[in-house]
């Protein structure tokens, strides 16, 4: 899949060369300093490739993206992963979709290629700088300013997050902060199993994966011939999507489950509010439509501000992300020009 635009305004302004990696597909994309995207490919990744064939894979991408740059000069290349990234080398410390890349120091596999310098940063921080300049971040803009601070949460498979402050990515000591999905809600004894080895996480309670296993649990207590036993009789399994559409459809069993998944991620993002004081949350992930389905995100909200601790903290908006499927290209891209305008002295000069 490819695309392009014609018309340019400026061909003398630099480009961004972004790649979203995940397990399944690589994309890689040319995008502007407004975000637009200028051209974008993708490749998949064969199931069993190992770290050779997935570097080649990912690199020629990159190169077809220089090449589509329209003659515009290049800034850099950003790419995206979901795993920890080590915030002082760039070394791939572990990657739940890119295992055979652990302890590969990303950048310098495509720096010589390219000729061009190349950052690497974790998916949801990405997506939390690409929300915060181009996305759900940009409305509360004044004076050309973005949000202050903003908190980026997707809840679809698991639950991860990203934090923007004054401009800038929060990535810890380690370049592994902000990992919300994975603050105890639950500690009693019995709590959810969460993948991470812990247990009453976030993650394990309000997460697509973890909604679709909490009803196909409870399928006991559902109506025969309702939508749960329904769809469970079809496919053999649930998901949180199948949950979701249940409760819209008056399913007892599903809607129960979908107000504890609520309750839970009430309590966590109202942690989140006392530790970041963000002025701007953003939610996406395949979660988050469910509930923008059952119209849920202001009793979320709401239930949030009951549980900060103070006006300060109170002082916030929760608005659903923006940029859809461009996510991680976008922040790939945001990456690229907030480490070349650091530079250059330019960070006031967002749009």
């Amino acid at each position: 899949m490819s695309s392009a635009r014609s018309g340019f305004d400026d061909m003398e302004s630099p480009v961004a060369l972004a790649m979203d990696w995940g397990g399944t597909w690589a994309r890689a994309a040319v995008i502007d300093r407004a975000g637009r995207i200028l051209w974008q490919e993708r490749v998949a990744n064969r199931p069993d490739a190992l770290q050779d064939e997935l570097a080649a894979t990912a690199g020629s991408l990159l190169r077809r993206a220089r090449d589509n740059a329209f003659g515009r000069p290049v800034a850099g290349a950003g790419i995206a992963l979901a795993g920890s990234i080590d915030a002082t080398t760039d070394k791939l410390l572990s990657s739940p979709n890119l295992p055979a890349l652990n302890g590969v120091t990303l950048p310098d596999l495509w720096r010589p290629m390219l000729n061009l310098p190349v950052w690497v940063g974790n998916d949801a921080n990405l997506a939390a700088l690409g929300e915060c300049y181009y996305g759900a971040g940009r409305p509360v803009a004044t004076h050309g300013q973005p949000a202050r601070t903003l908190v980026f949460v997707t809840f679809s498979t698991g639950v991860g997050a990203g934090v923007v402050d004054g401009g800038e990515m929060f990535v810890g000591a380690a370049g592994a902060a902000a990992e919300v999905g994975h603050m105890t809600i639950d500690y009693r004894a019995d709590a959810s199993a969460c993948a991470c080895g812990n247990s009453g996480c976030l993650e394990a309670l309000a997460s697509g994966t973890a909604i679709g296993r909490a009803a196909q649990a409870r399928l006991a207590d559902a109506t025969p011939g309702s939508p749960l036993q329904v769809v469970y009789e079809a496919n053999g399994a649930i998901t949180g999507e199948d949950v979701f559409n249940a409760a819209e459809h008056g399913d007892s069993v599903a809607a129960e489950v979908v107000n504890d998944a609520v309750a839970a991620i009430i309590v966590g993002m109202g942690n989140v509010l006392n530790l970041f004081n963000p002025d701007v949350v953003v939610f996406g992930g395949g979660v988050t439509q469910g509930l923008l389905q059952l119209g849920l995100l202001e009793e979320i909200e709401e239930g949030m501000r009951r549980r900060a601790m103070s006006s300060g903290h109170r002082r916030f908006r929760l608005v659903p992300a923006t940029l859809g499927d461009s996510q991680g290209l976008v922040g790939a891209a945001s990456l690229v020009w907030a480490k070349t305008e650091r530079r250059t002295g330019r960070g006031d000069q967002w749009p």
